[in-house]
């Protein structure tokens, strides 16, 4: 397993020879300060940054990688495991060895990643729920684009934004993969990372429609719209563009919590907010804002839409890490890593799939 050390970075035991001695000698070799070579240099960008290697005092003879926490800046990190390749052995494994691997997951070849495991944060119940190795081996053709999908859940809805950032980091790893021919990867993984939790969230709502469906009393279109809350009717003064920001601060995912089953019964018949168009332009105006103690079941599902479905071509990047890790068979080449780069590619059309549909 991987270890924490006090300094905020991550320890990983080093295996046994020969996998352990060649994972060293690969960040060794990428991390060397006198390293020229442009190939492995932009490769660091893809990488959990390397720090040597640790002993603990008490036992000197365990060799730790001292590596960088991908997760360390997320508060509620998601975390995904994804192996990529067509091949989870290396070119020099024995016969049994071949037939072991590929017995563990038959369709590797075909599909070109396979699923680790997760531990994806759900708001709802602010808990996490994981998933090992067993369930990303039950997935087949079929049922691999659900399987993806169900790690960018948050159990109220799809996180397309990271979704779009993780095709974004991918398709750079992709390109530097298409661009070189000095290293092949084999049983080597992609991490994911992206943020659980609503914290610190701030959307901009553009071209809102509040609408009382029971009847809104007269005069007081004129003046401002109207917003419903705690069963109350309250007026919000206009904006000059007639446009409304909404900021959503810490604790907004137990405020979902606690409004989970009010809002279920109420938001339908009290509130409409009819999104039509979400801008990434122009720096908000200070305009009316609407507070978490005045967020309830009436706002929080037209909320939760605007969070989880804005366009991504529109999006401000989502907090996601892609870091490519596990290098244990890592081998000198000449030749393009097809395999890797098949897998690559086959997951990047998976994931645009889950963001199309």
């Amino acid at each position: 397993g991987i270890l924490q050390h006090p300094d905020g970075t991550v320890l990983k035991q080093l295996q046994p020879p020969p996998r352990g001695p060649r994972e060293l000698e690969f960040y060794k070799k990428v991390y060397d300060s006198d390293c020229c070579d442009s190939v492995l240099l932009e490769l660091r960008e893809y990488l959990p940054k390397y720090f040597g290697v640790w002993s603990p005092p008490t036992a000197p003879n365990d060799t730790y990688l001292k590596l960088e926490d991908v997760t360390r800046k997320f508060n509620k990190p998601c975390i995904m495991d994804v192996k990529i390749g067509q091949k989870s052995y290396d070119p020099y494994a024995s016969a049994e060895k071949i037939q072991q691997q590929v017995s563990k997951y038959p369709l590797m070849e075909e599909i070109g990643f396979l699923v680790l495991g997760m531990r994806v944060y759900h708001v709802s119940s602010d808990s996490y729920e994981t998933q090992n190795q067993h369930y990303g081996r039950s997935l087949t053709k079929e049922t691999v684009k659900d399987g993806i999908s169900k790690f960018f859940h948050n159990g109220y809805c799809l996180r397309k934004d990271a979704i779009a950032a993780s095709i974004q980091k991918i398709e750079k790893i992709l390109g530097w993969f298409e661009g070189q021919k000095q290293l092949n990867f084999y049983a080597s993984s992609l991490l994911f990372v992206y943020e659980g939790s609503c914290q610190a969230t701030t959307v901009r709502l553009s071209d809102v429609t509040l609408a009382e469906k029971r009847g809104v009393p007269k005069g007081l279109l004129a003046g401002g719209d109207i917003l419903e809350y705690n069963n109350n009717i309250h007026v919000i003064n206009s904006t000059e563009n007639g446009k409304i920001e909404a900021s959503v601060g810490k604790g907004l995912s137990k405020f979902y919590a606690l409004h989970k089953k009010a809002y279920s019964k109420r938001h339908h018949s009290q509130l409409s907010l009819k999104v039509e168009n979400l801008e990434q332009d122009n720096v908000w105006k200070s305009s009316t804002c609407i507070t978490r103690e005045h967020l309830n079941g009436n706002v929080i599902p037209q909320l939760e839409k605007v969070f989880c479905h804005m366009p991504a071509e529109i999006k401000e990047s989502a907090s996601v890490e892609v870091r490519m890790i596990d290098f244990a068979h890592v081998f000198p080449s000449n030749t393009k890593d097809e395999g890797y780069v098949y897998g690559l590619k086959n997951l990047i059309a998976v994931l645009q799939s889950i963001l199309d549909n």
